[in-house]
């Protein structure tokens, strides 16, 4: 199957005729587009150069490079120069006021996020990219920082109304005066098409990357998987990821990928013994400053014998522990930070505090126990293979499906990058100097300890010995694949390194060819990795990525609220950083707790978003009634085939804190589209205390209309016809209802509760024989209902149609059926006066779970 946004399967409107070679024009201190002024106020140092007199000749595919000269008029670079020479430029670009925009800005080192505004003084630091609204030409306008030389770029708010731009090498040794393609302008009438042509003509002059459409898919797409961070955090061993996968297997639903994540490396501090792993450690934080000392897993890891855990000898396994030990954590850490704020605070006296903080260490060494692996005391007789390598294999003989194991690791190697002297390679203790743009950013725990214990660099000429010498391992170990972390330390390193530009090159270079070497091209997850460095310079061979932050199940800060209003943050910036994530990587939008009490708003996102779904679920904490709502029986979902992106009519709102705006996302399905709509007020980023928080007056029932025109057919060849059907039958998820609607009726409203949804099944209606009008919705039982079509075929007075899963079909009928068959066998069927045809679907094992449904009229 072609990716999503596969040129050969996409769309394109004809160009515009023009004047000359672009229709913008930079004359008299003003930007314009099709003579509309963009931005006022411009700069004489500020250039404007047409694509087609910058990008010659590119090394991208002919079919990319020939559409981006085919629409080389609606774009262009910018460029600015200064007197004098500095790692570091920036430059107002013009103003603009009273123009909606959308953006995308980085709230903390490794993650962005959505703002709108109507002014250059409203962006945030370090925005990403910029869409404006041109009404005036029923158009919109991207301003896109990317990368010239040895330097980057970002957006920066001015005074004023002004957009500043700001360009950095992140090395006083690496200076510039001058810059003449630093940022890519690009227009167009459709916003979609708008953020994929523009990427496409910074794809064809740059060459440091590559689309996702011209990269295969990873293995995990379709596919339902378990994470083991929320579960175990630190505390991860092999006997209790055994009895997660178990769990879930006797629940019903086989796990079709496992991320075995931070926990199973042999890490340590600097001054304890190099060769010993760090010991006792639970949650995330306390290895922030712990360094790789060998590529092999560590010793909980490490003892694990083959055959250990079946048997009537498989060792005992508390599934209460692994909590028992976060909880005590937790608990220590409060000591902790209760000592430290009274230190701030100047108290004479720490005694008490010391002697808690010492006693809570205590219990937890205690309650840790002997650090043998539950799983050393093999079974008698077993072959004696120890180690991961043994892990995978038990594993995957065990629990049929397992497809891949993937494990995490950051992209230094660990949180504090690799030991010096305890490898081959020549690592070095590095310190972190931070970007002013991060100014800006919201605190962050990881950062301060980042910075604490600055990073053990690899040398980036070793990078592709680096990243063999440990995937090397791994896939002999039956490792397939890995989740790259913590990412964007590269820019706190680079200042010896000729800047962030070229470390990063070298190190993504090396990473890239491990990849390909060692898993299969696909295999990784890119995370904490939300900045345009990495795009333009780390997506050659990446082709997936998280676009959100982590999921909370509540807030770090404290607010009770959190645990409601942190979920709808998620979504936002998942639906609107695929905006342009998606044009280089398939958006991933994380995993989640299904017994988390918002856990059914988080499913109805993952089941029209387009990527994987995953959980992180605690042992004996899963809702197997809401994960059957997302996964079949064999581990594989009802995947749209594109990835969700904001509607139209959201894209210059604020769904998270204006009291109003509903977020709507689009996506298809083979044969019908789906909108979902979910409220996700109550929360949202706040400038003045740099910082995401609660917004309680907004956290209310709100009203959305939803319209079949939200859904952008021309963005998929094969949905194209799809978008011309004369009605529809639309089902709601949550509802329970059909209704009927056609491209001229009015707007299906509904009203959402705080953290709730509906989603909306748009399927074609065919008329077929001599009266009926019909289309088939689904299966109800599953969120995403036309997901579980896989084949339909209208022949006269008959519909077959082959559908995946068990349970209640529905399909809108105007009459009633002459006859229904399922799987060849003539069954009853149940039709209403209102349309509903239901019919029983079993699993059809033999068949993959795909049972041919035929009606006879």
């Amino acid at each position: 199957m072609a990716p999503p946004n596969d040129p050969a399967n996409a769309i394109h409107t004809s160009p515009k005729l023009i004047k000359n070679d672009t229709v913008f024009d930079l004359a008299d201190g003003k930007l314009s587009v099709h003579n509309v002024p963009l931005l006022s106020e411009v700069p004489a140092t500020v250039t404007f150069r047409s694509f087609s007199s910058v990008v010659k000749s590119s090394t991208a595919p002919p079919e990319l490079f020939d559409r981006a000269k085919s629409l080389s008029h609606n774009g262009g670079f910018l460029g600015f120069s200064q007197r004098s020479p500095s790692d570091r430029l920036t430059t107002s670009i013009g103003k603009f006021t009273g123009r909606d925009f959308l953006s995308i800005f980085r709230f903390k080192t490794w993650w962005s996020t959505q703002w709108v505004g109507t002014s250059g003084s409203d962006i945030q630091s370090e925005t990403q990219w910029i869409m404006l609204d041109v009404p005036e030409i029923r158009s919109y306008a991207a301003v896109i920082p990317i990368i010239d030389g040895g330097f980057r770029s970002a957006l920066q708010p001015g005074a004023d109304g002004h957009l500043l731009l700001c360009a950095e090498s992140g090395s006083t040794a690496v200076k510039a005066s001058a810059l003449g393609a630093i940022a890519y302008v690009h227009v167009s009438d459709d916003p979609y098409a708008l953020m994929r042509d523009a990427y496409t003509a910074v794809r064809c002059h740059l060459g440091t990357f590559r689309l996702l459409e011209e990269k295969a898919p990873p293995p995990l797409l379709n596919k339902f998987g378990w994470c083991t961070w929320d579960a175990f955090y630190l505390t991860v061993e092999p006997a209790g990821i055994w009895h997660g996968v178990k769990e879930f297997a006797a629940g019903g639903l086989h796990p079709r990928f496992l991320i075995i994540d931070d926990g199973w490396q042999s890490i340590n501090v600097d001054g304890q013994d190099p060769h010993e792993d760090a010991k006792n450690l639970v949650l995330g934080g306390t290895q922030m400053t712990a360094r790789l000392h060998r590529f092999e897993e560590c010793g909980k890891f490490r003892k694990y014998r083959a055959g250990s855990m079946e048997g009537a000898e498989a060792p005992s396994f508390d599934p209460k522990k692994p909590k028992m030990l976060i909880n005590k954590a937790i608990e220590l850490e409060m000591a902790e930070k209760a000592k430290d704020k009274a230190m701030q605070a100047g108290a004479a006296d720490l005694s008490e505090l010391e002697f808690e903080i010492e006693k809570l260490k205590k219990e937890l060494e205690d309650m840790y126990g002997d650090e043998k692996g539950s799983s050393e005391n093999g079974c008698s007789g077993k072959k004696e293979e120890t180690g991961m390598k043994a892990f995978t294999e038990d594993l995957r003989s065990n629990f049929k499906g397992l497809d891949d194991i993937y494990v995490w690791h950051a992209l230094a190697g660990a949180w504090g990058g690799v030991r010096p002297g305890a490898t081959h390679l020549k690592a070095k203790i590095v310190p972190c100097k931070l970007s002013p743009g991060l100014d800006g950013t919201m605190s962050d725990l990881a950062v301060v300890k980042i910075v604490e214990g600055s990073i053990g660099l690899v040398d980036p000429d070793q990078a592709e010995d680096f990243y063999d010498s440990m995937h090397s391992y791994l896939a002999n170990a039956g490792i397939t694949g890995v989740k790259v972390d913590v990412i964007h330390t590269l820019e706190y390193v680079s200042e010896d390194y000729g800047g962030r530009v070229a470390l990063a090159k070298a190190y993504y270079k090396g990473l890239s060819k491990s990849l390909k070497k060692n898993f299969n091209g696909t295999g990784l997850i890119s995370s904490m990795q939300q900045c345009n460095d990495f795009f333009f310079l780390g997506t050659e061979q990446i082709s997936m990525g998280r676009v959100g932050d982590d999921f909370w199940f509540q807030d770090p800060n404290g607010d009770p609220m959190g645990v409601y209003w942190l979920q709808g943050v998620h979504m936002i910036h998942c639906a609107y950083n695929s905006m342009w994530m998606g044009q280089f990587i398939q958006p991933d939008w994380d995993m989640f707790q299904s017994d988390h009490c918002c856990a059914k708003f988080h499913a109805g996102s993952r089941a029209i978003c387009g990527g994987p779904v995953y959980v992180s679920d605690s042992l004996g904490g899963h809702d197997f009634d809401l994960l059957k709502k997302l996964v079949f029986q064999d581990g594989t979902i009802p995947k749209c085939t594109h990835f969700a992106l904001p509607t139209r009519d959201c894209l210059f709102k604020n769904p998270l804190f204006d009291s109003k705006s509903i977020l709507k996302i689009w996506n298809f399905n083979k044969y019908g589209g789906v909108i979902g709509a979910f409220n996700c007020q109550g929360a949202g980023w706040d400038p003045k205390e740099q910082r995401i928080r609660g917004y309680s007056e907004c956290y209310k029932p709100l009203t959305a209309s939803v319209h079949v025109s939200n859904l952008k057919w021309d963005q998929k060849a094969e949905a194209a016809s799809l978008g011309e059907a004369e009605e529809y039958a639309v089902y709601l998820t949550e509802g329970e209802k059909i209704v009927l609607t056609t491209p001229e009726s009015d707007p299906i409203v509904v009203t959402l509760q705080p953290s709730t949804f509906e989603i909306f099944s748009f399927v074609p209606i065919k008329k077929i024989g001599n009266d009926a009008k019909f289309a088939p919705i689904g299966l109800t039982g599953m969120f995403n209902s036309g997901g579980t079509i896989q084949g339909l075929v209208y022949n006269e007075a008959v519909a077959k149609i082959e559908v995946k899963g068990e349970g209640t079909f529905l399909a809108y009928s105007s009459i009633a059926p002459k006859k229904s068959y399922v799987n060849g066998d003539e069954v009853l069927f149940q039709w209403s006066g209102d349309g509903k045809l239901q019919v029983s679907i079993p699993w059809y094992q033999e068949c993959g779970g795909i049972s041919n449904l035929t009606f006879v009229y």
